[in-house]
C-alpha cells in the first residue's frame, strides 16, 4: 500500500495480525507516510533523527507497528520496572544501567554475535536537548558489529518517515559521520532550534 510499505524478507519482523493495522491508523490519522524502505539484511543499526520531541518517540512507535519491524532499544532501567516492564521488553525494550555505560557496547556486540537476525535502534543525539556532538556508541557497535547504520529521519515539516539506504562504517568516525549527518535536517525536527545540522571538523 502506497505510503506504507511491507518489509523484505530477510529483515527482522514481528508476524503480528494487529500491528500493521494499528500503526497505519494511527499515522494516518496523524497524517503521515512513510516514504523508503529498509534494507533487506538481517542485521544492521538503525538510528533515529532528530531527537528534540517527546513526539519523536509517539511517530516513531507507530512507524515501528506500521512496519511490525524487530528491534532492539535501550531504555533506562528504572522505565522498564513495575507493571509496565513486561510491555516494554515484548516491544523490544532492554534495560540498562547508565552508570555502566562502558558495558553496554560491548553487551551490543556480542549480542550481535550470538543472533542471526537483530536490528538495535538507537538515537545518536542520546537526548532531546541540543547537542553539539552526537555519542559515538552506535558506530561504535556497527563497526565492532560489522553490521551497517541505516537511518531513518522523522521529518516533523512534511509529516514523512524517511528510511534510509544502509552505510557501511569505517575505522574513522569523523569521516563516516560527514557521510551520515547530512541525511537529516533541523527543518525536519519537531522543535529545529534543538538541532546542530554542524559537521565535525576534526
Amino acid at each position: 500500500m502506497s505510503g506504507f510499505p511491507y518489509l523484505p524478507p530477510e529483515t527482522p519482523q514481528v508476524k503480528s495480525w494487529w500491528r500493521r493495522g494499528v500503526g497505519q491508523s494511527a499515522l494516518r490519522l496523524g497524517g503521515w507516510r512513510i516514504e523508503g524502505n529498509l534494507p533487506n539484511l538481517r542485521k544492521f543499526v538503525l538510528i533515529v533523527a532528530p531527537h528534540t520531541s517527546n513526539w519523536d518517540f509517539i511517530v516513531g512507535f507507530t512507524v515501528y507497528l506500521a512496519l511490525r519491524l524487530e528491534t532492539v532499544w535501550l531504555a533506562k532501567h528504572t522505565v522498564l520496572r513495575g507493571p509496565l516492564g513486561p510491555i516494554g521488553r515484548y516491544f523490544g525494550g532492554v534495560a540498562i544501567d547508565r552508570t555502566r555505560a562502558g558495558n553496554i557496547v560491548q553487551a551490543y556486540i556480542d549480542e550481535f554475535a550470538k543472533r542471526e537476525r537483530m536490528v538495535l535502534t538507537l538515537t545518536p543525539e542520546g537526548t532531546r536537548s541540543r547537542v553539539s556532538q552526537w555519542r559515538k556508541g552506535f558506530h561504535n557497535v556497527a563497526r565492532s558489529a560489522g553490521v551497517p547504520v541505516v537511518p531513518v529521519a522523522l521529518d516533523f515539516s512534511r509529516r514523512r518517515a524517511i528510511l534510509g539506504p544502509p552505510i557501511d562504517v569505517t575505522d574513522d568516525y569523523i569521516a563516516d559521520l560527514v557521510r551520515i549527518k547530512p541525511f537529516f535536517k533541523a527543518k525536519m525536527a519537531k522543535d529545529p532550534s534543538k538541532f546542530d545540522e554542524s559537521l565535525p571538523i576534526s
